[in-house]
């Protein structure tokens, strides 16, 4: 590469060398600054000449290298290197000077302090970042040392110190192997991971089931590349349109229905509460009812800790979706079945799709403080693949007839989430810096709870490595968010199944053979008397007033 030299310690004063406009990787025809240690600026630049189009040499505006290591004559071991502009100190002058427009940054793990600095001068400066791990980095599976959020993958069973529960292999095939099987909501975290545990037991066909075009094309391109052999149907469906999801219910006749399609972010709800109520219990109502037409053999309902008590518009909109299948399998509905119908109830599963391992991805990757509701805020966490498998378990476990179980995924004890942000920061090499300034004013009210909270961010402050440190914030606790999840009513217990990692939910009641207080709803009189509300147009109150109504559970309160 002829363009190279040896290094010289003084800028230099020869212009930018226009690269070729389509060169790869999209790299920018003017204006490639490389970063880095002079080894590793020599390494990217050796490279960047192995990779160029014939004719069409990519070279460099040249290098900066570190200021505080290689000040002075470069490693004479570093070969030959690009123009040395001169120090990564000296970035916003030189910047002024040569008009960077992107610049590979390759920095060892061990630098991950200066790596910071620099990524910070270029985010200030507009110049596009692209960070290079080092070959040593890469050897010896280190973090890169980039840009501070690009998160490195990580296994988010260790995040939270859990080991997932094993299936029942025998039990599961009996009602997935050689059946055609339905999943609402197919395209989304807990859906489309369904959809491939079902597919491994090789069921006769599996319906997706989807209203996103491009989550229901990324789930069927998956299970056609993952089980080519399998038997599969796309359908693109919004459950809410009753007359349509009956039609598709009866055209394919599914042996199970997986039913995952629901409205689940707690803030958003609170403000549309007339969608949550739409597509929570109507949807969940379009697709029971269809299944007891079309004569499915299972409906499995994914419902959530958040229907216990609810404080929030989702959580009780989950609620009466289940009130409307108990009162289905009572007997309360309009038709006599067979279908077995059951619900499962389990908490927050990590790294689905805007749960707190992607937000804090993303914080992390525009250098934005990483954020924590509250300080003493918990949460209970399983990883995605553990609770699709646990469901598709509780599908298999008998049930009477005439019942609607709702089943109890172990979830292990609650997770403060702080310690989990905490552990995710350490993951990527890096340490917490916690701001109590930021503490709502809530959380300290109480003297013993001011007192736990600022000894527990002193012990998660402590670290025994020199590493860099990212900033965690408080940000207070969102309208209908609890500080703590349940699993279960306190008036009532948990019963063992036959497998270990799943409880069934029953009352007082049922457990002294007393009888019940009250008949469920007749899932008549709960549609009819709710189905003013969907309307999009009703006041948020209204409806918020007709669903406590019928959930009188719920507290408004927000802690």
């Amino acid at each position: 590469m002829s363009a190279l030299r040896e290094p010289a310690l003084t800028t230099t004063s020869t212009h930018p060398t226009r690269l070729h406009p389509t060169g790869p990787a999209g790299l920018p025809s003017t204006g490639l600054v490389l970063i880095g240690t002079a080894q590793a600026v020599r390494a990217m630049a050796l490279q960047l000449a192995a990779i160029s189009a014939p004719g069409h040499p990519i070279i460099p505006t040249g290098c900066v290298l570190v200021h505080h290591l290689e000040r002075g004559v470069p490693a004479p071991d570093a070969g030959l290197l690009p123009p040395v502009l001169g120090y990564t100190d000296e970035l916003i002058g030189l910047h002024a000077q040569w008009r960077f427009k992107a610049a590979l940054v390759s920095l060892p793990a061990s630098m991950r302090q200066e790596a910071r600095r620099v990524s910070g001068l270029l985010t200030q400066l507009g110049i596009n970042e692209r960070c290079v791990p080092t070959f040593e980095d890469i050897l010896q599976g280190a973090a890169p040392a980039g840009r501070p959020g690009r998160a490195t993958p990580m296994d988010p069973a260790t995040l939270i110190g859990r080991t997932p529960w094993g299936v029942d292999k025998v039990g599961v095939s009996k009602i997935i192997r050689n059946k055609r099987v339905l999943i609402t909501g197919a395209g989304g975290s807990i859906g489309s991971e369904l959809a491939r545990v079902c597919a491994a037991f090789k069921p006769e066909q599996v319906i997706l089931m989807e209203r996103s075009e491009n989550a229901l094309f990324e789930i069927d391109q998956q299970l056609s590349r993952r089980f080519p052999a399998l038997q599969r149907r796309a359908i693109l469906h919004d459950i809410v349109d009753e007359p349509g999801t009956r039609r598709v219910l009866e055209e394919l006749r599914p042996h199970a229905v997986f039913h995952a399609a629901a409205h689940k972010h707690v803030p958003l709800m609170e403000e549309h509460p007339s969608h949550a109520l739409s597509n929570n219990l109507f949807g969940t109502k379009s697709v029971a009812d269809a299944c007891i037409a079309a004569g499915v053999e299972r409906f499995v309902m994914i419902s959530s800790d958040k229907a216990v008590n609810p404080t929030s518009v989702m959580g009780a909109t989950k609620r009466l979706a289940e009130m409307y299948v108990q009162g289905l399998a009572s007997g309360a509905g309009p038709k006599q079945h067979t279908c077995r119908l059951s619900m499962v109830r389990f908490g927050n599963v990590l790294a689905s799709a805007c749960s707190v391992i992607p937000i804090w991805s993303q914080q992390l990757a525009e250098g934005h403080p990483i954020t924590v509701t509250d300080p003493r805020m918990t949460r209970y966490f399983m990883t995605i693949p553990e609770a699709a498998t646990l469901v598709v378990q509780a599908a298999a476990l008998e049930q009477a007839p005439g019942t609607s179980p709702v089943y109890v995924l172990d979830m292990g004890e609650p997770i403060s989430i702080l310690e989990m942000a905490v552990r995710f920061l350490r993951q990527q090499g890096l340490g917490p810096e916690i701001n109590p300034a930021s503490i709502p004013p809530a959380a300290l009210a109480v003297a013993s709870e001011r007192e736990q909270i600022h000894q527990q961010i002193a012990t998660l402050s402590e670290d025994e490595f020199d590493t860099a440190r990212h900033p965690i914030v408080f940000t207070g606790a969102r309208p209908g968010e609890k500080l703590y999840e349940e699993l279960a009513y306190s008036a009532e217990m948990l019963t063992p199944t036959t497998h270990p990692a799943i409880g069934q939910w029953r009352s007082k009641q049922a457990q002294t053979n007393t009888p019940a207080p009250s008949r469920p709803t007749p899932p008549t009189d709960l549609a009819a008397a709710l189905a003013p509300m969907r309307d999009a147009a009703r006041p948020k109150q209204s409806v918020i007033e007709a669903i406590q109504a019928l959930v009188p559970e719920m507290r408004r309160g927000r802690t």
